[in-house]
């Protein structure tokens, strides 16, 4: 159910292998790596609260959830540990974060991943019109209505985040 978007005009690629099955619609947009969020929400012509961040977060030996955490937000370990019903939590290092997603970071992503870790997403982006999560490879983001991102990862949402004072916008 993609539409895709490239500024490059060569062969269609299709979908990335993490999107296949996904059955909500969304709009793929592939644009350069970039070296900020606020560089990649510009390049996806997108605000910068509309970017999400995947955040791989350990709640137990081999027991991980992905949260969903807009850029120029930060999760609030307090909300989230409540959220879940934990007293700890940790995140894990690059070379695990790999190991139980199949992604290395900065292109984690809950679709695709090794395993179906649970998903929580940040309640702030119900108000938005579109998100962009990353979809497994660098410089390449799926465009989702909020309501259909939620859908399709049969996310929990709620409210696990913050604004960040060190964030623009």
């Amino acid at each position: 159910m993609s539409d895709e978007t490239s500024a490059d005009v060569t062969a269609d690629p299709g979908p990335p292998p993490a999107l296949a099955g996904v059955e909500v619609p969304y709009r793929i947009v592939r644009t350069e790596a970039a070296g900020s969020a606020e560089e990649s929400a510009a390049m996806q012509g997108i605000e910068l609260g509309s970017l999400l961040r995947t955040i791989v977060v350990r709640r137990g030996a081999d027991d991980y959830v992905f949260v969903l955490v807009p850029a120029g937000r930060r999760f609030d370990w307090p909300k989230l540990r409540a959220h879940l019903g934990v007293s700890r939590l940790s995140l894990p290092d690059a070379d695990e974060a790999l190991a139980v997603t199949g992604y290395v970071r900065y292109t984690i992503t809950p679709f695709g991943a090794s395993r179906a870790w649970p998903v929580v997403a940040d309640a702030s982006i119900m108000d938005r019109t579109v998100v962009a999560i990353g979809a497994g490879v660098r410089g390449v983001s799926a465009h989702f209505a909020p309501a259909d991102l939620v859908r399709a990862l049969r996310a929990e949402v709620a409210d696990v985040t913050t604004s960040d004072p060190a964030s623009p916008g």
